[in-house]
């Protein structure tokens, strides 16, 4: 899920587009050829909060539902269990849930179930750009798989994010398949490109190279 951002007044659209108003409400059906900047989708989050949305590269929304039960009580585990690693590892990481929106380089607007963010990248940032979706992709991410979800939650559409986050920059990430007890490893882009690593029956996940002493355990994680 996506905070709204407080943002400045949106500038002039793009495809036809005059910006998006302040009253603005979602469409019933978001046709294909809806386009947004990055700047009209800060807009849009902010006229429509109670909304779940991402951005795709090519400005196309991307409509997001409420988790499961099960599945958010997996997230909050995943978000607490990354806390405690970051605090043990005494790495310079800082971490965001599942509610934070990244502006990727190729003008996605992305958010991970779990992110970390290098602390001196985070703190070069300018107020406004912290207060928004910040510009960047974070160096490790995170993403939960929802059992018998075949829309943007499901296997499919979260490969397709983690090769996005791979494709901006990302140094690390951890796709969860809790159904499966596994997990795929997405190291950075490399030429020529590589696959994940899967992982079956993991117990645990290290961060090792990158991020040495992030570990964490996955039991409470895969017990729901």
């Amino acid at each position: 899920m996506l905070a709204p951002p407080r943002s400045p007044e949106p500038p002039a659209g793009e495809a036809g587009m005059a910006g998006v108003p302040e009253a603005l409400t979602l469409p019933a059906s978001l046709g294909a050829g809806l386009r947004f900047t990055p700047e009209q989708f800060e807009a849009l989050c902010l006229a429509n909060p109670e909304a779940v949305l991402e951005l795709a590269a090519d400005g196309s929304l991307i409509l997001m539902t409420p988790t499961g039960s099960e599945t958010g009580g997996r997230n909050s585990a995943l978000n607490a269990l990354l806390w405690q690693a970051v605090r043990s590892s005494g790495l310079p990481l800082k971490l965001f849930d599942s509610s934070t929106g990244f502006r990727l380089p190729d003008g996605a607007v992305l958010s991970p179930d779990a992110s970390l963010v290098a602390l001196e990248r985070w703190q070069v940032l300018r107020a406004e750009e912290r207060r928004g979706f910040a510009p960047l992709c974070p160096d490790l991410v995170v993403e939960l798989v929802s059992p018998g979800d075949e829309g943007p939650r499901g296997l499919t559409a979260l490969r397709r994010k983690m090769a996005a986050y791979q494709r901006n920059g990302a140094r690390l990430g951890w796709l969860l398949i809790p159904q499966e007890r596994a997990v795929e490893i997405w190291q950075p882009l490399a030429d020529p490109p590589e696959p994940p690593r899967r992982i079956e029956a993991a117990t645990h996940l290290d961060g090792a190279p990158r991020f040495p002493g992030l570990v964490i355990e996955l039991a409470e994680i895969w017990a729901g």
